[in-house]
C-alpha cells in the first residue's frame, strides 16, 4: 500500500541528512507498528478495565492505576528516551525498547495480581518512551523531499487509528474471549506483533546516528545528562499525576501540592539545562531547540489539539455506555465512524492534497470544530438516543481529525537542525502526553459535574462546548504558526 500524501509541502531535509535512497516500506512499516503498537495500549485498556477490577476485586483507585502508570511513566521518560537515541543509535533504542515492550505485554497478559499488572504497565510505559521518539527521528533522517513528507503523513495515520480503533480491537477481542483468556488477549496480541518487528528491524531499518558537535575540551558529549532526566522526570510526574487521578480522590493537599512544586521543578529543570550548554556540555534539551519559534507554536498546536484528541473519545465512550447505555462492544463499533473518516482525510487523493495545500490543519480544525457543534445540537434535541444519526456526524470529525493530525509531526519537526531530531520528537511526544492528561483531566470536570444518569446527554453536551472552544484553539494557533516569519537553523 502506497503511503498516504500529506497535505503540506515541506522543505528539503535539513543539511546533513543522509542522501542515501528510501528506505523500503517494509521499514516504514516496522517503524509504524511500534508507535501503532503503543498508542493502541493506552487506549485498549479502557474497555478491559471492568473486566479486570472483576477478576481481581480491585478499588476504583487501585483500578485507575492501570491506566496511570503507563501514561504517567511514558511522560515522563519520552524526552530522556529521545536524547539516548542521539547518544546511542536511533535504531538500536528502537530495537530495545519493543523488546522490553514486548516482554512487559507479556507480564501484563499473564499477571497473577494487579499488583504485577500495574508494574507491568509502568514497564510499558517506560518501554514506549523508548521507542516512540526514535521513530519521529528516523523518519525525518530516513526520508527527503516529497518522500518525507508521506513517511510523516504515515505516521500520523497509524498515531490516529490507533487511538480511534483501540476500543473497538480490545471489545472485539474481550468478546472472543480466545482460550478463555478474556482481557489478558489486549495485551498478549502485542506478542507476536513484537516478534515480528523484532526479527525485521535489524534487517530493514539501516542505523542512524545524528551528525555530532565537535566535542568541547573537558566535556563529555556521550553521556547523558543525569541531572536533567531526573528533574524533568519529578517534575512531569507531579504535574501530569494530580491531572490524571486528582478529581477522582476530590483533589486532596497532595495534589494540590505537587502541581504546586512541578512548578519549581520545570524552573530548576530549565536553569540547569542553560548552565549545561553554557559550559559547552549536552543538556537534555537545548536551550536553541526552544528558541526556534516556529516549534514553539507547534508544540502549542499540539498541546491544545492532544488536550480535545484523548478527551473526546474518553467523553464519548462514557455517553455512549452510561448515557445510551450501549454494552462494550457495541461501544466500540461506534468509533468505526470516526477511524473511518479519519482514514479517509489521512489517505486523501492528490487532487486534494492539492486543493488544500498548507491550510489542512486549520481546515481539519474548523470541520472539527464543525462536527462537535453539530452533536451539540444532536444530543440536545429530540432524537439524542438515536445512535444512527451520530454516525455521519462522527464521520465528519474523523475527517477534521484526520485533517489535523497526519500532518502534524511534519508541521512540528520542520526546519530543525538533525542534531537536534530525536530530543524534539521526544519532546513533542512529552507533550501529546501531557495534553491527553490534561484534556481528560478538564474534560473530566466538566462531564462528572453533572450527578445521575440522567444528566449524560447535559454532561455530553457540556463536554463538547469544551472540546468545540479546543478546536477554535487549534485553527488560530496554526493561522499564527502560518504568519510566523521563517527562521534559518
Amino acid at each position: 500500500m502506497k503511503p498516504p500524501a500529506v497535505p503540506l509541502a515541506l522543505p528539503a531535509a535539513p543539511a546533513g541528512t543522509s542522501t542515501a535512497p528510501q528506505p523500503s516500506l517494509l521499514a516504514l512499516l516496522v517503524m509504524l507498528s511500534g508507535t501503532f503498537m503503543a498508542v493502541l495500549d493506552f487506549f485498549i485498556v479502557n474497555v478491559a478495565l471492568p473486566s479486570i477490577q472483576q477478576d481481581f476485586h480491585a478499588s476504583a483507585g487501585m483500578l485507575q492505576l492501570v491506566v496511570v502508570g503507563y501514561g504517567l511513566a511514558n511522560a515522563a521518560m519520552l524526552i530522556t528516551g529521545g536524547r539516548l537515541g542521539d547518544l546511542h543509535g536511533r535504531r538500536r533504542l528502537f530495537v530495545i525498547g519493543v523488546g522490553l515492550f514486548t516482554l512487559a505485554s507479556a507480564v501484563c497478559g499473564t499477571a497473577p495480581s494487579l499488583g504485577v499488572l500495574i508494574g507491568a504497565r509502568i514497564a510499558q510505559g517506560l518501554a514506549s518512551a523508548l521507542l516512540q521518539p526514535q521513530v519521529l527521528a528516523m523518519l525525518g533522517m530516513l526520508y527527503t523531499g516529497a518522500h518525507r513528507a508521506k513517511a510523516f503523513s504515515a505516521y500520523g495515520l497509524a498515531l490516529g487509528l490507533a487511538a480511534a480503533s483501540g476500543q473497538v480491537i480490545g471489545g472485539l477481542l474481550i468478546h472472543a474471549d480466545v482460550a478463555g483468556l478474556g482481557w489478558r488477549t489486549c495485551f498478549l496480541i502485542n506478542l507476536p506483533i513484537g516478534a515480528v518487528m523484532l526479527a525485521l528491524s535489524g534487517r530493514v531499518l539501516p542505523p542512524v546516528r545524528p551528525p555530532q558537535r565537535p566535542p568541547v575540551t573537558g566535556q563529555h558529549t556521550s553521556r547523558l545528562d543525569l541531572p536533567g532526566a531526573a528533574l524533568v522526570a519529578l517534575a512531569l510526574t507531579a504535574a501530569v499525576l494530580p491531572l490524571v487521578q486528582g478529581r477522582e480522590a476530590q483533589w486532596p493537599l497532595w495534589s494540590l501540592a505537587c502541581l504546586a512544586a512541578s512548578v519549581p521543578l520545570f524552573a530548576l529543570f530549565w536553569r540547569h539545562q542553560h548552565g549545561l550548554a553554557a559550559r559547552g556540555g549536552q543538556p537534555l534539551v537545548s536551550p536553541a531547540l526552544l528558541a526556534h519559534r516556529p516549534y514553539v507554536l507547534g508544540l502549542l498546536i499540539t498541546l491544545v489539539f492532544f488536550a480535545g484528541n484523548a478527551s473526546f473519545y474518553f467523553v464519548l465512550a462514557l455517553y455512549l455506555q452510561q448515557g445510551l447505555g450501549l454494552p462494550p462492544l457495541e461501544a466500540g463499533l461506534v468509533f468505526t465512524a470516526l477511524a473511518t473518516g479519519f482514514f479517509a482525510t489521512s489517505m486523501a487523493p492528490p487532487w486534494f492534497v492539492r486543493r488544500l495545500g498548507r491550510h489542512a490543519i486549520f481546515t481539519g480544525a474548523l470541520v472539527l470544530a464543525a462536527g462537535h457543534a453539530l452533536l451539540v445540537a444532536l444530543v440536545a434535541g429530540p432524537q439524542a438516543q438515536n445512535v444512527a444519526l451520530m454516525l455521519p456526524v462522527l464521520l465528519l470529525q474523523g475527517c477534521g481529525l484526520g485533517l489535523v493530525m497526519a500532518p502534524l509531526a511534519s508541521v512540528v519537526l520542520a526546519g530543525l537542525p538533525p542534531q537536534h531530531a530525536g530530543v524534539a520528537s521526544g519532546v513533542m511526544a512529552t507533550v501529546q502526553q501531557v495534553g491527553n492528561a490534561l484534556g481528560v483531566a478538564l474534560i473530566g470536570i466538566l462531564f462528572y459535574g453533572h450527578s445521575g444518569m440522567a444528566a449524560a446527554a447535559q454532561a455530553f453536551g457540556a463536554s463538547l462546548l469544551y472540546l468545540f472552544a479546543l478546536a477554535l484553539g487549534v485553527a488560530a494557533l496554526y493561522w499564527r504558526l502560518n504568519h510566523t516569519p521563517k527562521e534559518s537553523t
